[in-house]
């Protein structure tokens, strides 16, 4: 397998999804706080749970042109997400303890991390169609 049949236009795509999705979240968390008075923990939850259901529907349908069953792939991508989470984790945690690296640092270190995993096991596994 080549590079360019892993990173091509199709990673570029989720890249893009990436950035709506976190401006999305963002901005629901910014409207929960001020217009509903949420708290930090609430608005955090209520933005990241739309920016990921944001996130998988065109990831499903723009970047990966998924056309399977949509409540097994979502299952899987919720899964997917957490387990980029926890290489993002423990990249960040890695770096600040390990290799006394700022904290400022270890958390841009950990966000490619959580990019590749989460775009490799979407491609590979989450939205892969089967070949019969």
């Amino acid at each position: 397998m080549k590079r360019g049949e892993i990173f091509s236009f199709q990673f570029v795509r989720f890249l893009v999804v990436g950035v709506v999705n976190t401006l999305v979240g963002l901005s629901i968390i910014y409207s929960a706080k001020y217009f509903f008075k949420a708290g930090d923990v609430a608005a955090n939850a209520i933005g990241y749970g739309v920016g990921i259901c944001v996130s998988f529907i065109l990831n499903s349908r723009w970047t990966f042109a998924y056309s399977g069953l949509m409540v097994p792939a979502a299952v899987k991508f919720f899964l997917a997400t957490a387990l980029a989470y926890a290489a993002n984790l423990l990249t960040v945690m890695t770096a600040i303890d390990g290799f006394g690296i700022n904290t400022y640092l270890a958390q841009a270190l950990g966000m490619p991390v959580y990019t590749v995993v989460a775009y490799l096991i979407s491609k590979y596994l989450v939205f892969r169609l089967k070949i019969e």
